[in-house]
């Protein structure tokens, strides 16, 4: 796996292989894996992840897929609407859409920002995403994503 790409406070963020303390639903999330997702924060709530864009992520303008940018939003959304202290419950996405601020290109870095907005049996979650390029002094909002979940009962062979 690659080195993760560096914080602002230059700590290193936990890679996806230390992630089942944080967050057992993400330690089997193969495409999380491919995307080289590295998680920043993950408490009840609330989740940053970071990944480096690479050439394969790209569409044919050279800016990064669409459907990447989804789905790393989407990995933030099941940080923050999942957390470890419910055992007996799974949150599961109900619904979700995405709007493009700003193309992210090769050699970005990728912040993905996800805060709780409402937490009943329905919940709602906004998640940023951020580029960055080494040498720019402030992230650019590439994508805000707003997930809806719903709260259901872990079956059995889970719990």
């Amino acid at each position: 796996m690659e080195t993760p790409p560096p914080l602002a406070d230059g700590a290193t963020p936990p890679s996806l292989g230390d992630l089942a303390a944080v967050h057992d639903s993400l330690s089997e999330n193969l495409l999380a894996e491919w995307m080289r997702v590295h998680v920043v924060r993950a408490t009840r709530g609330d989740a940053v992840i970071q990944m480096a864009v690479r050439p394969e992520m790209l569409n044919g303008f050279g800016t990064v897929q669409g459907g990447m940018i989804f789905a790393f939003a989407d990995t933030a959304f099941e940080l923050a609407s999942n957390h470890a202290e419910r055992t007996d419950t799974m949150t599961v996405a109900s619904g979700a859409d995405v709007t493009f601020l700003s193309p992210a290109r090769e050699g970005d870095t990728l912040t993905a920002i996800g805060t709780q907005v409402h937490d009943a049996r329905s919940g709602v979650y906004d998640v940023q995403v951020l580029a960055q390029r080494p040498g720019e002094r402030e992230p650019r909002r590439v994508a805000l994503f707003r997930g809806r979940s719903r709260t259901v009962p872990r079956p059995a062979d889970e719990t």
